[in-house]
Protein backbone atom coordinates (compact mmCIF):
# COMPACT_ATOMS: atom_id res chain seq x y z
CA UNK A 1 0.00 0.00 0.00
CA UNK A 2 2.99 2.85 0.74
CA UNK A 3 4.61 1.52 -2.33
CA UNK A 4 1.36 2.41 -4.62
CA UNK A 5 1.02 5.63 -2.38
CA UNK A 6 4.93 6.57 -2.88
CA UNK A 7 4.12 5.96 -6.69
CA UNK A 8 0.94 8.31 -6.31
CA UNK A 9 2.63 10.93 -4.85
CA UNK A 10 5.57 11.02 -7.38
CA UNK A 11 3.19 11.10 -10.21
CA UNK A 12 1.37 13.85 -8.77
CA UNK A 13 4.40 15.54 -8.27
CA UNK A 14 5.90 15.27 -11.81
CA UNK A 15 2.14 16.06 -13.32
CA UNK A 16 2.38 19.46 -11.52
CA UNK A 17 6.20 20.09 -12.42
CA UNK A 18 5.16 19.70 -16.13
CA UNK A 19 1.99 21.62 -15.38
CA UNK A 20 4.57 24.41 -13.56
CA UNK A 21 7.31 23.99 -17.12
CA UNK A 22 4.20 24.42 -19.51
CA UNK A 23 2.69 27.44 -17.45
CA UNK A 24 5.99 29.10 -18.10
CA UNK A 25 6.47 27.90 -21.40
CA UNK A 26 3.46 29.76 -22.52
CA UNK A 27 4.17 33.02 -20.22
CA UNK A 28 7.22 33.55 -22.01
CA UNK A 29 6.17 32.71 -25.55
CA UNK A 30 2.84 34.95 -24.85
CA UNK A 31 5.78 37.70 -23.50
CA UNK A 32 7.43 37.31 -26.41
CA UNK A 33 4.67 37.53 -28.88
CA UNK A 34 2.94 40.68 -27.23
CA UNK A 35 6.49 42.14 -27.37
CA UNK A 36 6.92 41.60 -30.77
CA UNK A 37 3.16 43.52 -31.66
CA UNK A 38 4.19 45.81 -29.05
CA UNK A 39 6.64 47.08 -31.15
CA UNK A 40 4.69 48.23 -34.12
CA UNK A 41 2.32 50.03 -31.67
CA UNK A 42 3.12 53.49 -32.53
CA UNK A 43 3.32 52.61 -36.42
CA UNK A 44 -0.13 51.16 -36.21
CA UNK A 45 -1.44 54.24 -34.31
CA UNK A 46 -0.35 56.94 -36.76
CA UNK A 47 -2.15 54.77 -39.62
CA UNK A 48 -5.52 54.51 -37.80
CA UNK A 49 -5.27 57.86 -36.48
CA UNK A 50 -5.21 58.65 -40.43
CA UNK A 51 -8.31 56.69 -40.58
CA UNK A 52 -10.22 57.92 -37.85
CA UNK A 53 -10.10 54.55 -35.75
CA UNK A 54 -7.22 55.64 -33.59
CA UNK A 55 -9.38 54.41 -30.46
CA UNK A 56 -9.32 51.22 -31.86
CA UNK A 57 -5.02 50.84 -31.85
CA UNK A 58 -5.32 48.03 -29.30
CA UNK A 59 -7.95 45.95 -31.51
CA UNK A 60 -5.74 45.92 -34.29
CA UNK A 61 -2.89 45.24 -32.73
CA UNK A 62 -4.80 41.80 -31.32
CA UNK A 63 -5.67 41.10 -35.20
CA UNK A 64 -2.05 41.14 -35.78
CA UNK A 65 -1.07 39.32 -32.64
CA UNK A 66 -3.79 36.94 -33.99
CA UNK A 67 -3.20 37.00 -37.76
CA UNK A 68 0.72 36.52 -36.99
CA UNK A 69 1.98 37.18 -33.52
CA UNK A 70 3.99 40.18 -34.85
CA UNK A 71 6.18 37.89 -36.98
CA UNK A 72 6.78 38.09 -40.98
CA UNK A 73 6.04 40.28 -43.87
CA UNK A 74 2.42 40.40 -43.71
CA UNK A 75 1.75 41.26 -40.13
CA UNK A 76 -1.86 41.93 -40.49
CA UNK A 77 -2.55 38.98 -43.35
CA UNK A 78 -3.79 41.71 -45.44
CA UNK A 79 -2.71 40.77 -49.07
CA UNK A 80 -6.09 38.90 -49.78
CA UNK A 81 -8.09 41.83 -49.08
CA UNK A 82 -5.86 44.49 -51.12
CA UNK A 83 -4.61 42.01 -53.81
CA UNK A 84 -7.21 39.05 -53.95
CA UNK A 85 -4.62 36.42 -53.47
CA UNK A 86 -1.74 35.81 -50.55
CA UNK A 87 1.91 36.46 -50.70
CA UNK A 88 1.76 40.09 -52.46
CA UNK A 89 2.81 42.08 -49.33
CA UNK A 90 6.14 43.41 -49.70
CA UNK A 91 6.56 45.22 -46.47
CA UNK A 92 5.70 45.27 -43.04
CA UNK A 93 4.52 48.83 -43.74
CA UNK A 94 1.72 47.97 -46.59
CA UNK A 95 0.78 45.02 -44.88
CA UNK A 96 -0.20 47.30 -41.80
CA UNK A 97 -1.82 50.19 -44.09
CA UNK A 98 -3.85 47.85 -45.85
CA UNK A 99 -5.01 46.02 -42.54
CA UNK A 100 -5.40 48.77 -40.71
CA UNK A 101 -7.40 50.62 -43.96
CA UNK A 102 -9.45 47.18 -44.16
CA UNK A 103 -10.71 47.21 -40.26
CA UNK A 104 -11.76 50.42 -40.79
CA UNK A 105 -13.85 50.35 -43.70
CA UNK A 106 -15.39 47.15 -41.37
CA UNK A 107 -16.12 49.47 -38.77
CA UNK A 108 -17.73 52.02 -40.87
CA UNK A 109 -19.42 49.60 -42.47
CA UNK A 110 -20.71 47.65 -39.17
CA UNK A 111 -21.84 51.33 -37.71
CA UNK A 112 -23.66 51.87 -40.73
CA UNK A 113 -25.87 49.27 -40.96
CA UNK A 114 -26.18 49.27 -36.76
CA UNK A 115 -23.79 46.30 -35.93
CA UNK A 116 -21.74 46.04 -33.09
CA UNK A 117 -17.80 46.14 -32.89
CA UNK A 118 -17.58 42.35 -33.08
CA UNK A 119 -19.22 42.06 -35.72
CA UNK A 120 -16.81 44.42 -37.78
CA UNK A 121 -13.47 42.60 -36.08
CA UNK A 122 -15.10 39.17 -37.41
CA UNK A 123 -15.84 40.45 -40.87
CA UNK A 124 -12.23 41.18 -40.78
CA UNK A 125 -11.81 37.16 -41.20
CA UNK A 126 -14.88 36.80 -42.92
CA UNK A 127 -15.48 39.44 -45.42
CA UNK A 128 -17.52 42.29 -45.33
CA UNK A 129 -20.78 40.42 -46.51
CA UNK A 130 -21.33 39.17 -43.03
CA UNK A 131 -22.05 42.76 -42.12
CA UNK A 132 -25.12 42.45 -43.90
CA UNK A 133 -25.80 38.67 -42.42
CA UNK A 134 -25.40 39.77 -39.05
CA UNK A 135 -27.73 43.50 -40.05
CA UNK A 136 -30.42 40.87 -40.65
CA UNK A 137 -29.99 38.59 -37.64
CA UNK A 138 -30.25 41.15 -34.59
CA UNK A 139 -27.34 43.40 -35.24
CA UNK A 140 -24.86 42.36 -33.21
CA UNK A 141 -21.95 39.14 -33.72
CA UNK A 142 -21.90 35.61 -31.62
CA UNK A 143 -19.96 32.76 -32.22
CA UNK A 144 -23.46 30.92 -32.96
CA UNK A 145 -24.54 33.31 -35.59
CA UNK A 146 -20.83 33.21 -37.22
CA UNK A 147 -21.16 29.27 -37.09
CA UNK A 148 -24.18 29.52 -38.65
CA UNK A 149 -22.46 32.19 -41.96
CA UNK A 150 -19.36 29.25 -41.75
CA UNK A 151 -21.36 26.30 -41.95
CA UNK A 152 -24.37 27.73 -44.44
CA UNK A 153 -22.49 30.83 -46.25
CA UNK A 154 -19.12 30.69 -46.58
CA UNK A 155 -17.87 27.28 -46.44
CA UNK A 156 -20.12 25.94 -48.62
CA UNK A 157 -19.93 29.13 -50.92
CA UNK A 158 -15.94 28.04 -51.01
CA UNK A 159 -16.43 24.35 -52.23
CA UNK A 160 -17.27 22.75 -48.74
CA UNK A 161 -20.84 21.46 -49.67
CA UNK A 162 -20.43 18.13 -47.11
CA UNK A 163 -19.92 20.64 -44.41
CA UNK A 164 -16.50 18.86 -43.68
CA UNK A 165 -14.65 20.29 -40.26
CA UNK A 166 -11.14 20.21 -39.16
CA UNK A 167 -9.53 19.93 -35.99
CA UNK A 168 -8.72 23.42 -34.26
CA UNK A 169 -7.47 23.18 -31.01
CA UNK A 170 -8.01 26.66 -29.29
CA UNK A 171 -9.80 27.49 -25.50
CA UNK A 172 -12.93 29.21 -27.39
CA UNK A 173 -13.37 26.26 -29.72
CA UNK A 174 -12.36 23.52 -26.73
CA UNK A 175 -15.16 24.64 -24.88
CA UNK A 176 -17.42 25.40 -27.83
CA UNK A 177 -17.65 22.66 -29.66
CA UNK A 178 -14.70 20.77 -28.82
CA UNK A 179 -12.20 22.05 -31.01
CA UNK A 180 -13.28 22.11 -34.60
CA UNK A 181 -14.09 24.59 -37.36
CA UNK A 182 -15.43 24.22 -41.19
CA UNK A 183 -13.51 23.61 -43.82
CA UNK A 184 -12.80 27.32 -45.73
CA UNK A 185 -15.11 28.53 -43.53
CA UNK A 186 -12.94 30.65 -41.49
CA UNK A 187 -12.65 30.68 -37.95
CA UNK A 188 -15.86 31.43 -36.17
CA UNK A 189 -14.09 32.00 -33.07
CA UNK A 190 -12.33 34.98 -34.63
CA UNK A 191 -13.85 38.21 -32.79
CA UNK A 192 -14.06 36.40 -29.37
CA UNK A 193 -10.00 35.60 -29.95
CA UNK A 194 -8.93 38.97 -31.22
CA UNK A 195 -10.65 40.32 -28.33
CA UNK A 196 -8.25 38.27 -25.90
CA UNK A 197 -5.29 38.59 -27.91
CA UNK A 198 -6.18 42.45 -27.43
CA UNK A 199 -5.87 42.64 -23.76
CA UNK A 200 -3.21 39.91 -23.84
CA UNK A 201 -0.82 42.56 -25.63
CA UNK A 202 -2.81 45.62 -23.84
CA UNK A 203 -1.63 43.95 -20.81
CA UNK A 204 2.45 43.27 -21.67
CA UNK A 205 2.90 46.05 -22.50
CA UNK A 206 2.80 47.52 -19.50
CA UNK A 207 4.99 45.16 -18.45
CA UNK A 208 7.54 45.70 -21.52
CA UNK A 209 7.55 49.96 -20.50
Amino acid sequence: MKFFRKILKYTISILLLAALLLGLFIGYRTYQFTKNVNEYRDEVEIVAQEHGVQEFTNTILGIMYTESKGIGTDLMQSSESAYGSRGQITSQQESIEYGVEHFAESYQLAQQAGCDLSTAIQAYNYGFQYIDYVKNNGGENSVELAEQYSRDVLSPGLGNSTQNQYRYVKLQSLLYNGGYLYSNGGNMFYADIVVMNEKLVDWFQMIQK
